[in-house]
Order: C-alpha cells, then structure tokens, then sequence
C-alpha cells in the first residue's frame, strides 16, 4: 500500500455577532481550520488536522510535505515524521512547519489504524480506558455588559448539563478576574472543579498577585499564567502559587518540551496534537512528562477530527502515577460555537454528561461528512 493523494481543506465559518467571544488574546469571530486528507492507492484514507490559522500550513503541506510522502509506505508515520522535520529543521522547528507536520501525521495514524483495522489507541500501546471524564473549556468574555451575570448564567448552565470540571478565562486585569472567578467559584459551589487560562495574558509578577487573590476559590490549575518562552516566569509563579500550574499548548516537539519539563516549570503539560507533532511526537512528549513526574492532560482546541484523535491519545496515556485508585487524565472538550466540531462527524463520540466513549472503530474511527466538508470549505 502506498501514499497516492495528499489533499488539503480549509474550513472556515464566521459567527454571529451573539456567538463572538474573547479570550485574553481578542475576539473570536471565526472558526477555521485545515484538514489534510491522506489517501492511498487502494482507495483507503486518512484525516488529520493542523493547530491554528489554516492558510500557511496547507501550503507548507502542498509545496513541501506532499511531494515527499507520495508513494511511500502510509504504516510508517514515524519514518515519514523523522524524514520531514530533519529535512526543513533549518526553516521550521516550531509554529505552522510543526502544525502542518501534524496534520500529515495523524492522518497517517487513522490510515495506519484502517489498514490494520485497530483503533489508534491500541496502535500506541492500548486503551487503559475507554471512558473519559472531559472538562467543559467554555466561560469566555461575551459581548455582553455585564460579563460577571453572563458567566455565572453559563457556569450554572454546564453544571445542570452534567460537567464536573469547568475551565474559565482570565486576563481582563485583577479586578476584573478576581470578581469573575470568585462568582463563578460560588455559582459551581464547592463541588466541582474550576480552573483558570490566561492565555499567557500576564507578567509573572501579576500573575502571582491573582494566584494569591484567588487561594480562596479552590482553583485546580491556572494555564498559561506568562508568555510560553518565559520559563523563569512560569518557575517564578509555580514557586508563590498555592494552585497547580499548567502549559504547553504553545510549545512543539520533543526538544520544546525538554526544558519546561526537565525544569518542572509547570505541573501539567498540555500539548496539542495538532500543534505539537501529531501522535508520533506526542507520544514522546508524554513519556518525558511521565519521567519528570508531570501530569498530561491534552490541548484540545479544532474540529471533530482534533476532539477525536484527542480522545485516543488521552485513553493511552498511563496513570502518573500508578495507583489503586489513580487520576485518570481530563479531556478538554471545548463548549464555545463551532459547527466544525459539532457537524463534521457522522458518528461523532458519544458522550452523556461530562464522559465521552472512545470510539471502537479502525484508525480514528470517525466517518467525515463530506457534505458538511464542503459546506464550510473556505
């Protein structure tokens, strides 16, 4: 079997004006994303997806990637992931080269997966669960006027849906944050989980001031407190905060994630598939967090295919550490508008509640709609 077609689809959707949300970053006005589609000379394919704005990595999958999977051996994701990134390590280490190389990777995967007609998580070693607890990543800034009301309504929503665990952004200033999680933490009550994102929003000096003005909210991690290459700053708040520290949705490959673990700068190491170098290189990712001691709870943030290739590789993931009763990884699961997560599936995961199954099928074990493909083409 052979690498026949490398095809590549640009989603896109914009919201409403009632749907558009922020995070410390800015406005969310659209949903976008890229998809690369493997496809083999005997007729079987593959989907993977690429972390963030869609236009640069399709060309980089097009002029650079495509031509040099061609005719090769689809079973061999790791020799193709080597070959690409030592050939462009000189012009591509981090950002679109490595989202584009995880898109080509994962669809290599689900090919893999079908051709041998296994899950992806058994291709990585086997599913220590099948079942997995998500956390609602939801309670962005909305364009309303009184934000702190809107978000209590939302938080008060999720629980009743049947979420345990709730991820809010922060990032708007002290005051502002301190007063939102404070009324979120009360409408959640004592009960469930609640964690913070700044979105890398704040200097470690500040950061700090709001760990300490939140010690009373119970807060299970506070993600990306400083800028991702400011590692001194993530030691200097992990250091003062009484509350886990959590990053690396903004870090890729093995060798970007050297430091922040060998460093313990954070206490849970989020990488993103689609960002971070495909299963191949997350894989590699997990077991030098699972060196360092480090919990992995992966980024999820994209369209059906991430949330589905998210699934399997937090059901291989090993307990860290081994117990009885050992902590079982959360799966993000983004609650924020997007018809690309919610439309692209013909069988999307089953979830009621706050748990999602694991799909049984071969590869990814998602059937893409096709028609839904070209309804939000871009």
């Amino acid at each position: 079997m052979k690498i026949r077609e490398v095809r590549t689809h640009v989603l896109r959707h914009v919201l409403p004006d009632a749907q558009v949300f922020a995070s410390a970053k800015g406005w969310h006005a659209v949903r976008q994303a890229l998809l690369v589609e493997i496809v083999t000379d005997e007729g079987l394919a593959g989907f993977g997806e690429a972390y963030g704005p869609p236009e640069p990595s399709r060309t980089i999958v097009e002029a650079l990637y495509a031509p040099r999977v061609l005719g090769r051996d689809p079973c061999e994701p790791a020799v193709i992931w080597e070959d690409l990134y030592a050939t462009f390590r000189d012009y591509g280490r981090k950002g679109w080269a490595i989202a584009a190389l995880s898109a080509v990777d994962i669809a290599l995967w689900d090919l893999r997966g079908r051709a041998l007609g296994q899950p992806v998580a058994a291709l990585l070693g086997g599913a220590f669960r099948t079942r997995l607890q998500a956390y609602a990543t939801a309670l962005y800034r909305p364009r309303l006027g009184d934000h702190t009301a809107a978000l209590v309504r939302e938080a008060e929503a999720l629980a009743a849906e049947g979420f345990r665990a709730v991820k809010m952004k922060v990032g708007f200033g002290l005051d502002v944050d301190a007063r939102n999680v404070q009324a979120v933490r009360a409408a959640l009550g004592p009960g469930r989980l609640l964690a913070i994102d700044a979105n890398h929003a704040y200097d470690a000096a500040t950061a700090v001031r709001l760990a300490r003005r939140l010690e009373g909210c119970d807060v299970a991690w506070f993600e990306e407190p400083v800028v991702p290459e400011d590692l001194d700053g993530y030691l200097q708040v992990k250091a003062a905060a009484a509350m886990p520290v959590a990053g690396g949705e903004a870090e890729s490959t093995r060798w970007g994630f050297r430091d922040l673990c060998a460093r313990r700068a954070v206490d849970i190491v989020q990488p993103d598939l689609g960002g971070a170098g495909g299963f191949t290189e997350v894989a590699r990712i997990a077991a030098l967090a699972s060196a360092h001691g480090l919990t992995v709870y992966p980024h999820v943030w994209g369209t059906a295919v991430a949330l589905v290739a998210s699934l399997h590789l937090a059901a291989a993931l090993p307990p860290n550490p081994p117990a009885l009763v050992p902590a079982e990884p959360l799966l993000e699961l983004d609650r924020t508008p997007n018809p690309l997560r919610d439309e692209l599936a013909l069988n999307p995961p089953r979830r009621v509640g706050d748990v999602v199954e694991l799909p049984s099928g071969p590869g990814l074990g998602l059937e893409i709609d096709r028609r839904a493909l070209e309804r939000y083409r871009a």
